[in-house]
């Protein structure tokens, strides 16, 4: 990418079988990295119609399912992630905070509900929960779960037992990211390895919840970075239901506060692979979207982007404004995706 093509070998064989690989009925998890390259070295064009081929063959293309992401406790976090104000390893002005309250928790889940949101997601900037903090959590759970919402956190490296205590309050999804190819991995992040994030992802499955689990662009990696970030995601033995696509904020005081913004045009390629590759997963237009044109967004959409954030803060860097996204959303025709719907795609997803 980057007005050059990702350098493939030979193994692909014609383009034209591999877009007939692509419409296969059932999702694939045996993707090469040579078929997803030359997926993203499609023209432009013919692949953002392969990529919305396939998702109206499994979702609306008019709905769009709406979270808010919460930040429950902010700041102080151990790790080295290198584009993260929370770690307490970067002097960004951000400061660290306790735990909030259960009733201020649910207090934002009733107001997110209120404004269209069908997921609450909770995270807290933690390198790995300590039990004593799990109580609190697990009652934020459930009670976010009796509002009639789909409930998701994100709280760090997780233990088999940890998981299991999360399913059992009615955690629906667990998110953790894998930010970048194996690869690059090391020069984002040094604090825990790319198997810590793999091992997470098992406990999470293991405990009968769902994963929610993508990347970050905009970090330095190479083209190369991202088809290696979305092999790893398409061959996990089940795909993500939800797959968040971040264009990375830049935060002053970071190790990649300056980084070069990424491509409008390969950051929608990256949405179509994705879109391509997992079918049934909802593919998460998450940060960076306050520094989108409505355009870009638009070609997102197109791509097989079908989930967004809304509320004015991820965690702790900007969202767009509610009217904004209103407003977008009636020019566009796009509607909210109902609970229900969200439900039975992502159960769809997972068989």
């Amino acid at each position: 990418m980057n007005d050059a093509k990702i350098a493939v070998d030979n193994t692909v064989g014609d383009i034209e079988a591999l877009k007939d690989r692509c419409a296969a009925a059932a999702p694939r998890h045996d993707w090469s990295r040579a078929e997803i390259a030359e997926l993203f070295n499609l023209p432009f064009n013919d692949l953002l119609f392969l990529a919305q081929q396939v998702h109206r063959r499994h979702f609306s293309a008019t709905q769009v399912q709406m979270s808010t992401l919460l930040s429950i406790k902010t700041g102080g976090c151990p790790e080295d992630c290198g584009y993260c104000s929370q770690s307490a390893k970067f002097d960004t002005g951000l400061k660290a905070e306790k735990l909030i309250d259960v009733e201020a928790t649910l207090a934002a889940a009733r107001a997110a509900k209120a404004n269209g949101a069908s997921r609450f997601c909770m995270g807290a900037a933690w390198r790995n929960p300590k039990d004593r903090d799990l109580d609190k959590i697990c009652a934020m759970i459930s009670g976010v779960k009796a509002l009639g919402m789909e409930t998701c956190a994100t709280l760090g490296m997780l233990t088999p037992e940890q998981a299991r205590r999360l399913n059992e309050a009615g955690l629906d999804y667990y998110n953790h990211n894998l930010d970048t190819s194996p690869e690059y991995y090391g020069q984002v992040v040094t604090t825990r390895t790319y198997q810590d994030r793999l091992d997470t992802l098992a406990h999470v499955r293991d405990a009968g919840m769902k994963v929610c689990c993508g990347g970050i662009l905009g970090l330095g990696e190479k083209p190369e970075d991202r088809v290696g970030l979305l092999h790893s995601l398409a061959t996990l033995p089940v795909h993500p239901e939800s797959v968040p696509i971040n264009m990375l904020v830049q935060v002053k005081g970071t190790p990649l506060g300056d980084s070069a913004r990424v491509d409008g045009i390969e950051f929608v390629r990256t949405i179509a692979v994705a879109r391509i590759i997992m079918p049934k997963s909802m593919v998460r237009l998450s940060a960076g979207r306050e520094q989108m044109s409505d355009e870009l967004q638009a070609l997102c959409f197109l791509a097989g982007a079908n989930s967004i954030f809304i509320g004015e803060k991820l965690l702790t860097t900007k969202n767009p404004e509610q009217d904004r996204d209103q407003a977008l959303f009636a020019k566009l025709g796009i509607e909210a995706m109902p609970y229900s719907t969200a439900e039975i795609e992502s159960a769809e997803a997972a068989q």
